[in-house]
């Protein structure tokens, strides 16, 4: 929602009209001075819609406000050019709107049209949150990277690294839309201030690391690749076990972390699951995120993949202290399983923990076979939310 500066307006007085934390105003509004605000200028303010009302008779501004539990003043700051003691019946007005319920409309069928149009919405709504491109995929579908938060304390997240797995990314983006909510109603998230942890944390959520592979998992073959991506399944036109980005390169065996070794044992040729590439960092996607890691100093990373309800949490003995007590929080607060060592290498988390000593994260989400079926979505979402949390503070 947006409003228009009067004479002797603050974002101060906003935020109380309101009720929305005036950092939260002040982020929303990059480009303001906030400290000197210009008659006439428009200011965001964020967890607000607005609809129209249309004059009754007997209605006031008063008995307006009171019936949609407003302060009068944010019906006068809304219809600034509307004189209140000179209602018309049949005339409208601005009414704003608190958002209270999610801004997501449902995760079947999420692919990258589907979490565009999401990210669209809850900027709209939340333009605190702040969108980047970290680079674009193969097929030159940008790989966004969504930033809450005011700390130069960074936590990485990440989803559908691997194609099949993209019930993963409507599970971040759920959680993310439950943070932002929680943000402009002054609310705890899985009993934590939300606004303690967008103080002392900034989130860097990539909710769809792989989004030609989930593309081709959910939409089939893309025009003028058609031939040659069913080349790669084996000649069949079901893809519904298709892990890799669209050349058939694993994305989360490209990372240099015994690259080598895995490179002996897995497929040699681009395929469906397990191919590690060429050479490490060989996909744009995979540069993508290994440069997002060395740009921005992340305290913690948390790759989200699918299935088993399993933490891995070590590689090599190289993990610092942190992650065993971090992995055991986890594990409690999830019911997931916390496994130190797994016979798997050249993932994203491995190399993180090898190059940057610091604790990083593959949560396995869910059980059976994957795809999972969406009907398990409540179910890993309601297990995964206290451990994302966890994750932030």
């Amino acid at each position: 929602m947006e409003i228009r500066v009067r004479s002797g307006d603050t974002l101060w007085h906003y935020s109380h009209l309101f009720f929305i934390p005036t950092v939260l105003i002040v982020d929303s509004n990059p480009g303001i001075n906030p400290n000197n605000l210009q008659v006439g200028q428009m200011v965001k303010i964020p967890g607000f819609t607005e609809s129209s009302y249309t004059i009754r008779s007997g209605d006031t501004f008063w008995k307006i406000a009171q019936s949609h539990h407003l302060n009068i003043d944010a019906l006068l700051l809304l219809n600034q050019n509307t004189n209140p003691s000179q209602l018309e019946v049949g005339q409208k007005i601005r009414i704003p709107l608190r958002v209270t319920t999610l801004t997501m409309d449902g995760q079947d069928h999420y692919d990258f049209q589907k979490l565009n149009n999401d990210i669209e919405k809850l900027l709209a709504v939340y333009p605190f949150m702040r969108r980047r491109e970290a680079s674009k995929s193969v097929d030159n579908l940008p790989l966004y990277d969504l930033r809450v938060g005011k700390s130069n304390r960074k936590i990485q997240m990440n989803a559908s690294f691997h194609a099949n797995e993209w019930i993963t990314s409507p599970i971040l983006m759920k959680f993310l839309n439950e943070y932002l909510l929680a943000l402009t109603n002054a609310q705890n998230i899985s009993g934590v201030s939300a606004l303690s942890i967008y103080e002392n944390a900034q989130l860097s959520a990539v909710p769809m690391v792989n989004p030609d592979g989930v593309s081709l998992v959910l939409n089939g073959p893309p025009a003028g690749k058609r031939e040659e991506v069913i080349r790669l399944n084996s000649g069949s036109t079901d893809f519904s076990g298709w892990k890799a980005n669209i050349r058939g390169v694993d994305l989360n065996k490209q990372f240099p972390a015994n690259w080598e070794f895995e490179k002996e044992r897995k497929p040699k040729v681009p395929g469906p699951r397990d191919y590690p590439g060429s050479s490490p960092l060989s996909e744009p996607e995979t540069k993508a995120m290994a440069n997002l890691v060395k740009n921005e100093s992340f305290a913690r990373l948390l790759a989200l993949h699918t299935q088993g309800r399993e933490i891995y949490w070590g590689y090599e003995g190289l993990e610092p202290p942190e992650s065993e007590v971090l992995a055991n929080d986890f594990a409690r607060l999830s019911g997931y399983k916390a496994i130190r060592y797994v016979d798997s290498y050249a993932g994203y988390k491995d190399w993180y923990i090898q190059d940057f000593r610091r604790p990083g994260f593959t949560i396995e989400l869910g059980l059976g076979q994957n795809p999972l079926p969406i009907s398990q979505y409540d179910e890993i979402y309601a297990h995964v939310k206290p451990l994302l949390v966890r994750a932030l503070i």
